[in-house]
């Protein structure tokens, strides 16, 4: 299927140190830029969070503190992020209740006004559910 894109459109996913949208820190990213001519810009990058991951976090990713100990921080990156993302509509399964508010929080601490209101957002997860309720009467 061939995307009629206006604008590029990142699809991006999280993994964190834990649950928590609002405590929990970024320990590797990774996004894909589809651009509207099909050319593609991908970017993943592990995270130095500045905080320990859990150990449920650790057994789900794969990652331990010793995996992003050496690494940047988001601080040490958010312009970087900041500016893959700018002009750009926004992709992702879960990311309306899970991811893009960490990454706001994120940004938030590294002192960067990211505003996701500025963008299109697709949140797969939504479109999944409807066209596969989960529900009795389905």
């Amino acid at each position: 299927m061939k995307l009629n894109l206006q604008r590029p459109i990142v699809f991006f996913d999280l993994e964190t140190t834990g649950l928590n949208p609002s405590e929990d820190r970024i320990i590797e990213i990774c996004c894909i830029k589809l651009h509207p001519d099909g050319k593609r810009d991908i970017k993943t990058r592990r995270v130095n969070p500045e905080k320990e991951i859990s150990s449920e976090a650790s057994e789900i990713t794969g990652i331990t503190d010793d995996d992003v100990k050496d690494e940047p921080t988001f601080k040490q990156m958010a312009k970087g992020i900041y500016n893959f993302f700018e002009n750009c509509d926004i992709s992702g399964y879960n990311i309306m209740r899970f991811d893009l508010r960490v990454l706001t929080e994120e940004f938030k601490r590294a002192g960067i006004s990211f505003d996701a209101s500025a963008h299109q957002l697709v949140d797969v997860q939504r479109i999944f559910h409807k066209k596969e309720p989960r529900t009795l009467e389905a």
